[in-house]
């Protein structure tokens, strides 16, 4: 079994940045492709993030260039750096590794 908690959310202005943390439990975290989704009111989950085991990483079109994926296998720990926020980036934002979640953060950003 593995638990996802995620931190760091919070209020920022649009142009502010936030860092996002997931710590996990288990011994398995190094051999885990882990990713980040984001859900807004009223619209569907998406994905935001992947960082494979090896540190290959992917983007959604709409944050690439703004947000960076990284993780520390020591820490059992991944991270979410999103700078330039935008208002749109208001969601919820989620932990995953297949096929466990975290419980989410909420991100706000004000224009």
């Amino acid at each position: 079994q593995v638990q996802l908690v995620e931190s760091g959310g919070g209020l920022v202005q649009a142009g502010g940045s936030l860092r996002l943390s997931c710590a996990a439990s288990g011994s398995i975290f190094s051999i885990m492709t882990m990713d980040w989704y984001r859900q807004a009111p009223g619209k569907q989950r998406e994905l935001v993030a992947i960082i494979t085991i090896g540190g290959s990483t992917n983007y959604a079109d709409s944050v690439k260039g703004r947000f960076t994926i990284s993780r520390d296998n020591a820490k059992k720990t991944v991270y979410l750096q999103m700078d330039s926020l935008k208002p749109e980036d208001t969601a919820v934002y989620y932990c995953h590794s297949a096929p466990f979640w975290g419980q989410g953060t909420q991100v706000t950003v004000s224009s």
